[in-house]
C-alpha cells in the first residue's frame, strides 16, 4: 500500500504546483511590484549618457565633414558671385511656412 501512496503523490504534487505556479502568476499581474527610483535614476543617467555619446558623434562628424560643405560657399565668394543658397529662385526662408504644391490633374 506504501508503493500505492507514492506513486499516486507525484501526479498530486505535479497538479499541486501547477495551481500554485497559476495563482501565484495571476497574483503577481494583479498586483504589481511598484517602481522603483533607482531604476528611473539608472534610466536617466543612461539616457544622458547616450545622449552625450550621440553629441560627440554628431561633433566628431561635423568636425571631419564639415570642411566638405563649406569649401563651395568660400569659392563662390572667392570668384565675387554670391553663394547659391537654393537652385529655386522661390524657394522661402527657413522659418516661414512653404507654398503648398499644384494639385496634380489625373
Amino acid at each position: 500500500m506504501g508503493d500505492v501512496l507514492l506513486a499516486l503523490s507525484i501526479p498530486v504534487l505535479v497538479f499541486a504546483s501547477g495551481i500554485y505556479a497559476a495563482c501565484d502568476c495571476w497574483w503577481r499581474r494583479r498586483h504589481p511590484a511598484p517602481p522603483s527610483p533607482y531604476t528611473h535614476r539608472a534610466a536617466r543617467l543612461a539616457e544622458q549618457d547616450m545622449l552625450l555619446l550621440a553629441e560627440e558623434i554628431v561633433d566628431d562628424a561635423y568636425a571631419a565633414l564639415g570642411p566638405l560643405y563649406d569649401r563651395p560657399a568660400a569659392q563662390a565668394r572667392a570668384a565675387g558671385r554670391p553663394a547659391a543658397l537654393s537652385r529655386r529662385p522661390d524657394a522661402t526662408p527657413d522659418r516661414a511656412p512653404s507654398r503648398p504644391a499644384p494639385a496634380r490633374k489625373p
